[in-house]
């Protein structure tokens, strides 16, 4: 009769906290949430086919001057967008279509920067810049060394 009670009331415990949790989990609606990634990311890279058109059409670069200024320029306004607060709230609107960009992985190191910058700069700054953008930095290189390796086997066998 004790362990019947106990768990009627463990399970009432439950019940209440599954009731809980389903009122305090936002809902999204995943078609909203990819438009708007969709509409950000083409945002900011519309500005970088503006800024390659410019440097190339008006300025008179190369292409890949062009492109590597693209990228300084998107970097740079990244940077100060987060020195400003302002690309967070990007982020928020635009999710994915806001991170994975060019712009993205800067407010990455910048945010972690001036998060960590009244640390120092040596163990505040220098210790923690990588924080988030290490893993992505990490995987990057894993992933292109190992098919590299895999595409330097297919051509010696003959295969590519």
């Amino acid at each position: 009769m004790v362990i019947n009670m106990t768990q009627t009331m463990q399970e009432k415990k439950e019940q209440t906290y599954q009731e809980h949790v389903e009122q305090v989990t936002p809902k999204y609606n995943l078609v909203w949430q990819m438009c708007k990634a969709f509409l950000t990311g083409g945002i900011i890279c519309l500005i970088g086919q503006f800024i390659l058109n410019y440097a190339t059409n008006t300025v008179g670069l190369d292409k890949d001057t062009a492109g590597s200024w693209c990228s300084m320029l998107l970097v740079l306004v990244s940077v100060i967008l987060t020195g400003f607060n302002w690309y967070p709230g990007m982020v928020e609107w635009g999710g994915a279509g806001a991170l994975v960009p060019i712009t993205g992985f800067a407010n990455s190191i910048a945010s972690a920067a001036i998060e960590y910058q009244k640390e120092g700069q040596v163990f505040g700054i220098g210790c923690k810049i990588f924080t988030i953008a290490g893993p992505v930095i990490l995987y990057g290189i894993m992933t292109s060394w190992a098919l590299g390796v895999i595409y330097w086997l297919m051509r010696l066998v003959g295969i590519a």
